[in-house]
């Protein structure tokens, strides 16, 4: 049965910032069309900043090498993109900048297109940046990616690596994005860094697509304790379908069972406020049961069938997010 969902996180942006086929290219997926047929109501499109590959280990290793693009080039082409693109379709989506902004377009029967940052390190040290993005229409950033930036430091296997927070810049940022109405995304964050955010944060906070440390002991993912202190800050978390954050299994597969263990680990720990849907697509790679839009229906049904109610069901999808917006913006 289908569900109208906001889905906190995709890579598209990244995927098509040479091509530019936003709206319909099945190769990717995520496109508009698509989420429009399936009934989306949002999608958060995040602008991530590849990491720099030396290209004598790019030739070595086969990683493809990012456009020879500096962060400020990357994020004005990405977001000129999504707006261009939006442009060209005003039956169909349109940019959100609040709640009340994908309220209004779903009523309309239109999609939106938020805009965030995956990885902090394009602030670059400058709370004047910090305030351009919002100006821009940034609407979350993702405080660090997987290396040390001017917020602080990512997860990591390394304890010491995990237990650092953030840095004097990143602690003034957080409170300057609390101002702003910008949302504070831990997903990626190390532990001591969300510590951090909990003592410091004055609004509601989000973890666009992270999943349960507790059936997935992957760093990326978060213990019941942090989920229980972001549920108690008024925020929302959002389970990400790669497989490697889903199971230990090594098997490189996303499969909707183990996507509802998560969904349902949350609302058992944090309560069915704080879950929601960060699918990551467009970002992650193995055999996927739900890859695009047109199948997210596979996990409701899946949900109903594990015993949450219609009521539960439709706060995973859209609900808590928009909540946690009004809240934070």
């Amino acid at each position: 049965m289908a569900c109208a969902y906001i889905d906190m996180h995709c890579d598209t942006l990244l995927k098509e910032i040479e091509g530019g086929r936003l709206y319909d290219n099945p190769e990717n997926m995520v496109d508009i069309r698509r989420m429009a047929e399936a009934g989306q109501c949002a999608q958060f499109f995040a602008v991530f900043f590849p990491p720099k590959i030396p290209e004598d280990v790019a030739r070595r290793t086969g990683i493809p090498l990012p456009p020879p693009l500096s962060d400020d080039e990357l994020f004005e082409k990405a977001r000129a993109l999504l707006l261009d693109t939006v442009a060209r379709h005003p039956d169909v989506i349109r940019l959100a900048l609040s709640a009340e902004d994908i309220e209004r377009n779903f009523k309309e029967g239109l999609c939106s297109a938020v805009l965030t940052v995956e990885d902090g390190r394009a602030v670059a040290g400058d709370l004047d940046k910090l305030r351009a993005f919002y100006d821009a229409g940034v609407r979350a950033i993702a405080l660090t990616w997987n290396s040390a930036n001017c917020f602080g430091h990512p997860n990591s296997p390394d304890p010491d690596e995990m237990n650092r927070g953030l840095t004097e810049f990143g602690r003034q940022a957080v409170l300057e994005m609390n101002r702003l109405g910008m949302l504070v995304d831990v997903s990626h964050l190390s532990d001591g860094g969300f510590w951090d955010i909990i003592a410091l944060s004055q609004k509601p906070f989000i973890a666009t697509h992270s999943n349960c440390r507790a059936l997935c002991r992957h760093p990326r993912n978060l213990t019941d304790e942090q989920i229980r202190a972001l549920a108690d800050k008024g925020g929302a978390v959002g389970v990400n379908f790669v497989p490697e954050f889903l199971t230990e299994d090594g098997e490189r597969q996303s499969r909707v069972e183990d996507i509802c263990r998560h969904v349902l680990h949350l609302v058992d720990v944090g309560g069915e406020d704080c879950a929601a849907l960060g699918s990551d697509f467009d970002g992650m790679g193995g055999k996927l049961e739900i890859g695009s839009p047109a199948e997210m229906d596979r996990l409701f049904d899946a949900l109903r069938a594990r015993g949450l109610t219609e009521r539960q069901i439709e706060k995973v999808a859209r609900p808590n997010v928009l909540r946690v917006m009004r809240d934070a913006l």
